[in-house]
């Protein structure tokens, strides 16, 4: 795999983002995703609002979240990302540990898809300048 189709982030875990026991709350795990994620899309300048210019938009279809440990507040959390497919479709993967245990907190994935922004027809393959992007044509 690319180096560049991985990327990693660091983040405390904030007091708005826990619950009266001070664990985070299970939605906020989609937020953290999503911070990897723009990360790694600006990594490989092919953010939103490149993939806009670009004549594609790429909604999210699915998305697995998989919690094996809470996070807390004030907790240093490393959220890992990487692009496992890109053919059909946009896949990463997605990895929460404790930045200084290197624990396991949460782990999943997001899937994408290419839509033609004209035509609102969704591509049933990736365009071209995905691939480019990627460095894999």
């Amino acid at each position: 795999m690319n180096k560049h189709h991985r990327t990693t982030i660091d983040l405390q875990i904030p007091f708005h983002d826990v619950d009266v026991m001070e664990i985070v709350w299970h939605g906020h795990y989609v937020k953290y995703f999503e911070i990897a994620r723009c990360a790694l899309l600006d990594k490989i300048d092919y953010n939103y609002v490149q993939m806009r210019e670009s004549g594609y938009f790429w909604p999210v279809i699915d998305l697995n979240i998989r919690y094996i440990k809470p996070a807390i507040f004030g907790q240093m959390i490393t959220v890992h990302a990487e692009i496992t497919e890109w053919e059909n479709r946009l896949k990463i993967n997605y990895l929460i540990t404790d930045k200084i245990t290197a624990s396991r907190l949460t782990k999943g994935y997001s899937i994408q898809v290419a839509i033609d922004n004209q035509t609102k027809a969704m591509c049933f393959e990736s365009p071209r300048v995905l691939l480019e992007k990627l460095d894999v044509v």
